[in-house]
């Protein structure tokens, strides 16, 4: 017996020493790509890593999401948030009142998907537009007032669980206009944008990477500072950004950490964290096929944690149905902003996302027709669930659990 145990454990440091040998490797050609333990890169002392800009639209977006479930706000208040103009006091923090981001200027304006489609993504900003407006003109005057078919306002939880204010569909604008930046504004930054090679190689940025040449001033190379603004719209707001922990924002990291959580999803979160590392230290070594593969290991990673949330939701909303409205509402709520987020979704390997625009709005259409949630029916629930379980690898009953 201990003849095999020796034998078993030293097969398993041979395999274990090529698997750690393929994480580093290569693109076949010998080109080596060392992975650092954690997300930090450094140029004759000074650290490359900068995303600024994403902890900022992070940080303006959790204001406004906390500002739309606050009655005493006003429409012009909250557009300000979405739509922020350098020095106005949109916000609590005077740093983000002094910044020239805004939240709607990245919504739906990745390179690939809407350069070149202004209508889309007109579209796509005026949903958003509409849902904050109508939060002020329709649920905020409706605050005290008992919600029913066709009617806005209040309904609680069962057992004396929360309170929700909802339109006169039964969805809470504010879990819309949430959920519905995860894949309008992050997903789509990250997947359809910054790891773009149309942005990461455009103009002379591989040249000037090749030859290390960095921007006026700053430690980092343009290439590198694009995946780095990619890598800060999910871990930008984490306390220490190069070992995130998750679960440090409303948005993208809240949602990675609850995947992470299903045991049919657990090593999601390695997988993205070190995907994102392999493509910097590559772009690092100058070795765009390997970086350019966890591109695409990305793509399929976040688009799956909007596609499991979606069926997610509409399972639990569906559970509660016609017994406890406001528990089926709220999560048929977050399941609407998820479901919108599909359109920003990108199948690796290709140009086109999970589900397109039209997909999209053809599931919105049956959750809102008529009254809406009051009308919606856990078998139109099902089959939605089962043609977005459909297009992913996962089925319906592992994200609805």
């Amino acid at each position: 017996m201990k003849k095999i145990a020796l034998s078993l454990f030293v097969i398993g440091s041979i395999l274990t020493s090529c698997s750690s040998d393929d994480d580093n490797n290569t693109d076949g050609i010998g080109n080596n790509v060392v992975v650092p333990a954690t997300y930090e890169f450094t140029r004759e002392g000074n650290s490359t890593v900068s995303f600024g800009g994403q902890t900022t639209r992070i940080q303006m977006s959790e204001e406004l999401i906390s500002a739309l479930k606050d009655n005493t706000q006003t429409e012009p208040i909250l557009d300000g948030m979405f739509a922020h103009v350098e020095g106005e006091a949109d916000f609590s923090d005077a740093n983000l009142n002094a910044s020239d981001k805004s939240i709607r200027s990245k919504t739906a304006a990745s390179e690939d998907y809407f350069k070149a489609n202004t209508t889309a993504a007109n579209a796509i900003k005026a949903d958003f537009d509409t849902w904050i407006a109508s939060q002020a003109s329709e649920v905020f005057i409706a605050w005290d007032n008992d919600a029913t078919a066709g009617n806005a306002g209040k309904i609680q939880e069962g057992g004396g669980g929360s309170t929700r204010y909802v339109n006169a569909k039964g969805l809470e604008y504010n879990q819309a206009v949430n959920k519905a930046l995860i894949g309008a504004l992050m997903a789509d930054q990250i997947l359809n944008n910054y790891l773009s090679p149309a942005v990461l190689d455009a103009g002379a940025n591989r040249a000037d990477n090749d030859a290390g040449i960095v921007v006026d001033g700053k430690a980092y190379t343009t290439m590198e500072h694009k995946w780095d603004e990619a890598y800060g719209y999910l871990y930008g707001n984490e306390a220490n950004p190069a070992e995130p922990v998750t679960n440090a924002d409303s948005f993208l990291s809240k949602y990675l950490f609850r995947v992470e959580g299903d045991a049919d999803f657990a090593g999601i979160a390695e997988d993205i964290y070190e995907a994102f590392k392999k493509g910097r230290a590559a772009i690092v070594e100058k070795n765009y096929t390997v970086r350019d593969e966890q591109a695409e290991i990305l793509r399929e990673k976040i688009s799956e944690i909007i596609g499991v949330r979606a069926v997610y939701y509409l399972q639990q909303g569906k559970k509660n149905l016609g017994s406890d409205n406001g528990s089926a509402f709220h999560d048929l709520s977050e399941g609407f902003g998820f479901i919108y987020s599909l359109q920003f979704t990108r199948q690796p390997n290709t140009t086109e996302p999970y589900f397109t625009k039209t997909e999209v709005d053809a599931f919105i259409a049956t959750l809102t027709a008529g009254n809406g949630f009051w009308d919606i029916t856990a078998e139109q629930l099902d089959t939605m669930s089962n043609t977005i379980s459909a297009k992913f690898n996962f089925t319906t009953a592992q994200a609805g659990s």
